[in-house]
């Protein structure tokens, strides 16, 4: 296949279902939030901003701190979605690791990192798997004459005894079978 040669008709829509079928079967957008809470965290500490002819050097003593934390978010984000089953343990430790970069990294990048990783530790932790569709019973055909549904009259139907044949018939009054139900019962 060269360059020039066109993709197969409906290979992009093919490969696109592709990937929303694998997304939805993981905390997609919780390992989405939590990766990009770690850019922030990891960039502001080595950033120098430039207003006019002013640079400002947004360095910390802890940017150490800052690129660890980051990086540490980051593989989290990735974990989530690769590793759907410790998302769990992913999503507190990212919640963690969000808390920690507030005093360490700059206010958590800004906040922006610490809300990022705040709320995509949070998805992760509610997130769970879906439950495959069920496939239903097939359906008996309960039409009657003419299309119309069968229906029971329950009036009109007739009680079968409770006990079996050849047992003794329960006399004291409360059985269903001779018709008192113990209203008449004097005990």
């Amino acid at each position: 296949m060269s360059a020039e040669s066109p993709a197969a008709p409906g290979q992009f829509a093919h490969r696109r279902q592709q990937f929303r079928a694998w997304r939805g079967t993981r905390p997609f957008w919780a390992g989405l939030l939590v990766m990009t809470s770690g850019l922030p965290i990891m960039y502001f500490p080595y950033a120098h901003l430039k207003l006019g002819g002013l640079t400002i050097a947004m360095a910390t003593t802890a940017g150490a701190g800052s690129l660890i934390i980051g990086v540490l978010l980051v593989v989290l984000g990735i974990t989530l979605w690769f590793q759907k089953h410790v998302r769990t343990f992913a999503g507190i430790a990212a919640i963690m690791l969000g808390l920690v970069s507030l005093p360490v990294s700059n206010f958590g990048g800004f906040i922006v990192g610490f809300l990022l990783a705040l709320f995509g530790g949070a998805m992760a932790v509610s997130w769970a798997p879906g439950v495959p569709p069920a496939e239903e019973p097939a359906r008996q055909d309960t039409t009657g004459e003419g299309g119309s549904p069968e229906t029971t009259d329950y009036d009109t139907t007739l009680l079968r005894p409770v006990n079996p044949v050849g047992e003794p018939n329960d006399l004291s009054g409360t059985s269903p079978v001779n018709g008192a139900n113990g209203r008449h019962s004097a005990g």
